[in-house]
């Protein structure tokens, strides 16, 4: 004998409507900060997964419609997004790519770069000293070792220069002439 909850499980669920896909967009933005391209993303994928109902969709149109009302603001997500990146010690390329993949325009991620670069040296130190790298070492790293170091932090976005610099910085060293450089 089935339960309930098996029947349940096993009804279809029913092709969206316009309206339907409004609800889907409100709930999405009041649960998550998003983008507009990132929200007409999920909503496309909702309208794949379930189907479609009535005349055709348009995910971006009712992305700028919430962004028009203040439920989507692009700009105060790249900002957020950037200090979060920068206080966990990520450089500015993967900034950069966090915020082409979230979907902000061009515009946009221009007017937040100048604030990316100057968090350059403190997100640089930052990961060294989460990764225990060059002054926050215990011990000075042999070629290999520093090698792997530099390559790490080459990979969280750091410029190469200012990684080389850190990396080959002994343990105890002063970080402060990283940033008169």
């Amino acid at each position: 004998m089935r339960s309930r909850r098996a029947e349940r499980a096993r009804r279809p669920i029913p092709p969206l409507d316009s309206a339907a896909l409004e609800r889907l967009a409100l709930r999405y933005v009041e649960r998550f900060s998003t983008t507009r391209a990132k929200l007409a993303d999920y909503l496309r994928r909702k309208i794949r997964e379930r189907g479609w109902d009535g005349p055709v969709a348009d995910p971006a149109a009712i992305a700028a419609h919430l962004a028009e009302l203040g439920y989507i603001d692009d700009r105060a997500f790249g900002e957020a997004r950037a200090r979060a990146m920068g206080r966990r010690g990520l450089g500015k390329r993967r900034v950069d790519g966090a915020l082409r993949q979230a979907g902000i325009e061009e515009s946009d991620a221009e007017a937040l770069a100048p604030a990316i670069v100057d968090l350059a040296v403190t997100s640089a130190l930052t990961f060294a000293r989460r990764k225990r790298i060059g002054p926050f070492a215990s011990a000075v790293a042999d070629r290999p070792l520093r090698e792997k170091q530099l390559g790490a932090m080459v990979r969280a976005g750091h410029d190469f220069g200012l990684a080389r610099r850190i990396v080959a910085m002994a343990p105890d060293d002063d970080v402060s002439v990283l940033d008169e450089a």
